[in-house]
């Protein structure tokens, strides 16, 4: 079923990457080609006029407008003429592809997009931007966010966005059946959403939903299944040190409830949604609440959208310890084999500086990553910025990919693929926990212990 506002048809179909698909037949197959052309094209000792960048985001027609636009900028500027190449869809496939390059030694591309949790995973091949940017710039942004592309004193990415999950419902829904608030707690979001589905159904929309989120075996999960075992104090798979702790009753008990959503308030099939899926029946007017990434926002108030007017947004519901959303976002890294490094670190301090993310602050539904911003009179009053601040500042959970390194995507895959088990009634969540325990100890060859020690300090403060 085609939905508005946004469908999977919502490609960017440029007249460039129209050329490149035509060539396509898997992203590194593409990416060798272009990266075998640009390679011959290029020399150490020629005059920089063109630079490539490779982003995950390639597959957003808003952003790549977004994208275009300020690259002509930075040509404009600076006479370097900026090639963008398109990335695979999905994260796990878009990692891998970067790595392939990468670890390769490939020349182009030169600047890439890089996800808050690769950091640790692409440090070897990218370059110190302390020795390119000022220093000043770089403190302009959250200090988490610079700690954490940092990865043994290298900063080895500029962050260019904040992002984090974030609960999306129905103003108009809630109003209508006598809600005040949205729900605080999952228990609360567990009644709402029953009730308005059951009271939508006998109104005649018989294929409303109450919650719709992300549930197929994908980054996306091990996101949302975070998100609820932080919240009832059940760690993050992994503490700081890297020692496995995912195996505990606070865990098992955040995905048994996860497991009983699924047919009652969540569609049988959201064990096989992602983003786009959950995204497009949110759209579509099916459901009374949307897990979904902060940056959702701006495509449902795009001109057309069935809800655009009839929704908000807010932190998203607490269990036993607390409220947790996961930390997205991104940034821009160098290539440590780029030719140009001092050309492609100009790109990265172009697209991450203040006056860009002023401009996309106008124009999208991207955070910014520095702190001030949000100070400024313009952007004090969005709503959708302070809603963002404010779980940055109370309830963000971190993936395990700093403890974890570069074996953290080996680690994220074990975890969904466990949690997946338990939502699809494949295993007991007693006996997936305990199978992820051992799995991910041979994996990692550390010692089990309880739940995050530092968490479980934090919450005992609270």
């Amino acid at each position: 079923m085609a939905y508005p506002c946004r469908t999977r048809e919502n490609r960017v179909s440029g007249s460039w990457l129209g050329r490149v698909r035509r060539f396509a037949h898997g992203g590194v197959c593409l990416l060798v080609f272009f990266v075998v052309q640009a390679c011959h094209q290029t020399s150490p000792s020629a005059l920089v006029k063109t630079l490539t960048l490779i982003d995950q985001a390639w597959s957003s027609r808003e952003y790549q407008r977004r994208l275009n636009e300020e690259l002509g900028q930075f040509a404009q500027q600076t006479g370097i003429r900026v090639e963008f190449l398109p990335a695979p869809e999905t994260a796990a496939e878009q990692l891998a592809t970067f790595r392939k390059l990468l670890e390769g030694g490939a020349k182009v591309p030169d600047v890439y997009g890089i996800d808050v949790i690769w950091p640790g995973i692409l440090a070897d091949n990218l370059l110190d931007l302390r020795a390119y940017i000022p220093d000043q710039e770089i403190q302009a942004h959250f200090p988490e966010l610079i700690a954490n592309n940092t990865v043994n004193g290298r900063l080895v990415a500029l962050p260019a966005n904040l992002n984090e999950g974030m609960l999306f419902y129905r103003v108009d829904l809630l109003r209508k059946y006598r809600y005040r608030a949205p729900p605080k707690t999952w228990e609360e979001l567990e009644v709402m959403a029953r009730r308005i589905q059951s009271g939508e159904r006998a109104n005649g929309n018989e294929d409303f939903w109450g919650f719709v989120w992300e549930g197929a075996p994908s980054e996306a999960l091990t996101c949302n299944a975070l998100e609820w075992q932080v919240s009832e104090a059940g760690g993050t798979i992994l503490d700081e040190n890297g020692r496995v702790t995912v195996n505990n009753p606070q865990s098992i008990r955040a995905w048994d409830r996860a497991a009983r959503w699924v047919g009652s308030i969540s569609p049988p099939g959201v064990v096989a949604y992602k983003e786009w899926d959950a995204g497009n029946m949110w759209q579509a007017g099916k459901a009374a609440f949307l897990r979904s990434w902060a940056s959702e926002y701006i495509a449902d108030r795009a001109p057309g959208c069935l809800i655009r007017d009839r929704f908000d947004i807010a932190p998203l519901p607490s269990g036993a310890a607390r409220m947790a959303a996961t930390l997205g976002g991104s940034g821009f890294g160098v290539s440590r084999h780029s030719l140009h490094p001092r050309e492609a670190a100009m790109l990265v301090r172009f697209l991450c500086s203040r006056e860009e993310q002023v401009r996309r602050c106008r124009n999208t539904a991207d955070a910014p990553s520095m702190s001030q911003l949000y100070d400024e009179p313009e952007f004090a009053s969005n709503p959708q910025f302070l809603s963002v601040l404010e779980v940055f500042r109370k309830g963000i959970a971190l993936r395990p990919s700093r403890a974890a390194g570069k074996m953290y995507p080996g680690v994220s895959r074990a975890y969904w693929e466990a949690v997946h088990a338990v939502l699809t009634r494949k295993k007991s969540a007693i006996q997936a926990a305990d199978e992820l325990q051992d799995e991910l100890e041979r994996m990692l060859k550390t010692p089990a212990v309880g739940a995050n020690a530092e968490f479980d300090k934090t919450a005992a403060q609270r």
